[in-house]
C-alpha cells in the first residue's frame, strides 16, 4: 500500500475515536471564547499523540496550536469547536432540547474541529513512517461565531510563518468553498442620558434610547446609499429597565457586512457619524465598543485544485436508508417548497445534489460557493488567507433544504450522518497536507498566486492597535 493509502487507511482505523471525540464535544457544547471542554480534549489528545501545545493563543484560554515536526515546509489545518446559543437538540426529528436555551452544535463545529484534528493526527502519522520533512499544525481556534478567534490569532501573528492553510466546513453539499465571503465590523454603540420620571418630570431627562433609535432610523437611510451586497443589522442589547423611568443607558449592537474590507470601514465610519448626530439631537453622548471585524475570504485556486482532486479521490459520503428516512423526516420540518426553494438559490438541479441528503460532488465551478460569487455570510478564514494561501471545502453533514442555525442541524451534527461528512472531511485533508508536505512545486504555485493576489500589500488587522484580546 502506498502512502496516501495508508493515510486512508489510519483515518478508518480511527473513525470510532474520531466519532466518539465528536459525539463527546456535541453534548458537551459551549458558546464562543468559553469552550473549555473541547479545547481540553482536543489539546490532550494531540498532546498525547506527541505534539507540542502552545495554549493561550492571541490571548483567549481556548486557543491553542499544536505541531509536530521541524522546519519547512509549515502547513497548517484550521480547526473550530465553539456552538451557538439556544440551539440544545437531542438528535431527534422533533424539536427537543437536551438542555432548554442551553447551546447546540448546529454549525458542525464539533465535527469540523475533529475532522481537521483526525487530518492532523493522520499526516502526523505518515510524516514520521516515511521521513517526510516539514511541520504539520493543528490550530485550535475558538469564537467563530462571533468572528473573534481567528482575527485574535492573526494580529498575534501565530500564521505568519505558514506556507499554506486549510479546512473545511460542514455543510449541506459535498464542494470546494471557491467564493469569497463578506468583511464584517461588529461594534455597540454605547448612549449615556440622564434618568427622570418619564410623566412626573420628562423635561428632567434625557433618553438614551431615544440616541438609539434615532440612529438605527439614520442607518434605515443609509441603506439606500450603500453598495448593493452590503449587509447592516442590529439588534437592541439594551433599551432601558421601564416605561416609567427615562432611560439613562442604552446600547445597540451593530454587524456591518460587504464584500471588500475598506467597503466595511466606508459604512462603519458613517454609522458613527449618524450616532453623533443622534446624540447632538437627543442630548445624550455615545461611545463606542468595538468588538471584531474580519476580512473577506480570499480561496487560493492552486490550493482548490488540490483540495477537489482529493475530495474526488475519497468520494462522497455513503448513506444508509435509515439516514435518508432520518434526513427527509427533518426536512419535513421545515416550511413546504423549502428543497425547491433552496435548489433555485443555489442554481442546482435535484440530480446534481442527489436529493435530501446530498451524496454527489459538485463540479468545481458549479453551486453557490463557486469561483466569482460571494457568500453572504462571513468567516474569520478570511484573515487567514490574507497572510499566506489558503482553501477551504464543504461536505454533507445535514439534509440540503435545512436552515443552518437551526435545531434541526443541531440533531443532525449528533448523527450519523455528520459523523459521515467529517470523515469525508478528514481524509480530503490529510492527503492534501501530503500533498502540500510533498510536492514543493504546488506550494510555490500556491504561493506565487497569493502573492499576485495580495499584490505587495501586507496583513492589517481589523482590530484597533490597543485591542488584543477580547476578554
Amino acid at each position: 500500500m502506498n502512502i496516501e493509502g495508508n493515510i486512508l487507511s489510519y483515518l478508518d482505523r480511527k473513525q470510532e475515536l474520531l466519532t466518539n471525540l465528536a459525539k463527546d464535544i456535541w453534548y458537551h457544547p459551549q458558546i464562543a471564547l468559553q469552550e473549555i471542554y473541547a479545547a481540553k480534549v482536543s489539546a490532550d489528545l494531540l498532546q498525547k499523540e506527541g505534539f507540542s501545545i502552545t495554549k493561550e493563543v492571541g490571548n483567549m484560554p481556548t486557543a491553542f496550536i499544536a505541531s509536530w515536526g521541524k522546519g519547512k515546509p509549515i502547513v497548517g489545518i484550521l480547526g473550530e469547536y465553539d456552538a451557538l446559543p439556544g440551539l440544545s437538540q437531542k438528535v431527534s426529528t422533533k424539536k427537543e432540547a437536551i438542555e432548554d436555551r442551553k447551546p447546540g452544535h448546529s454549525c458542525g463545529h464539533n465535527l469540523l474541529g475533529v475532522g481537521s484534528l483526525g487530518a492532523t493526527l493522520a499526516i502526523k502519522e505518515a510524516m514520521k513512517n516515511n521521513d517526510i520533512k516539514g511541520t504539520i499544525r493543528y490550530y485550535g481556534c475558538p469564537a467563530e461565531e462571533t468572528l473573534v478567534g481567528k482575527v485574535f490569532m492573526a494580529k498575534s501573528g501565530v500564521f505568519n510563518d505558514l506556507d499554506a492553510s486549510i479546512t473545511w466546513h460542514p455543510m449541506n453539499l459535498n464542494t470546494l468553498w471557491n467564493s469569497s465571503c463578506l468583511a464584517m465590523n461588529s461594534f455597540k454603540l454605547n448612549f449615556y442620558g440622564i434618568a427622570a420620571h418619564a410623566a412626573g418630570m420628562p423635561e428632567k431627562g434625557l433618553s438614551a434610547l431615544d440616541g438609539v433609535i434615532l440612529t438605527d432610523i439614520g442607518v434605515n437611510y443609509l441603506r439606500e446609499h450603500v453598495a448593493q451586497e452590503t449587509r447592516i443589522h442590529c439588534v437592541i442589547t439594551n433599551g432601558g429597565l421601564a416605561p416609567n423611568v427615562v432611560p439613562e443607558y442604552a446600547q445597540v449592537w451593530y454587524f456591518v457586512r460587504a464584500p471588500h474590507r475598506d467597503q466595511v470601514e466606508k459604512v462603519y465610519s458613517k454609522i458613527l457619524d449618524i450616532a453623533k448626530g443622534a446624540a447632538l439631537m437627543t442630548g445624550t453622548t455615545v461611545d463606542t465598543e468595538f468588538i471584531t471585524g474580519c476580512h473577506e475570504y480570499l480561496p487560493n485556486s492552486v490550493l482548490g485544485e488540490i483540495i477537489y482532486k482529493n475530495l474526488l479521490k475519497v468520494g462522497a459520503p455513503k448513506f444508509t436508508e435509515e439516514e435518508r428516512k432520518f434526513a427527509q423526516e427533518l426536512e419535513a420540518t421545515m416550511p413546504t417548497g423549502s428543497f425547491q426553494t433552496m435548489l433555485k438559490s443555489s442554481g442546482l438541479t435535484p440530480e446534481e445534489v442527489g436529493g435530501f441528503l446530498s451524496d454527489k460532488i459538485l463540479e468545481k465551478d458549479g453551486g453557490p460557493l463557486s469561483k466569482g460569487k460571494i457568500m453572504k455570510g462571513s468567516t474569520e478564514v478570511g484573515d487567514v488567507s490574507f497572510i499566506t494561501p489558503t482553501a477551504q471545502f464543504g461536505t454533507t453533514c445535514w439534509p440540503f433544504s435545512l436552515a443552518e442555525h437551526s435545531w434541526q442541524t443541531t440533531a443532525s451534527t449528533g448523527s450519523s450522518i455528520g459523523s459521515k461528512g467529517m470523515i469525508i472531511a478528514a481524509k480530503t485533508l490529510a492527503l492534501s497536507a501530503f500533498d502540500l508536505l510533498t510536492k514543493p512545486d504546488i506550494l510555490k504555485k500556491a504561493q506565487n498566486e497569493f502573492k499576485k493576489t495580495i499584490g505587495g500589500k501586507k496583513y492589517i488587522s481589523p482590530l484597533p492597535e490597543k485591542l488584543n484580546s477580547p476578554m
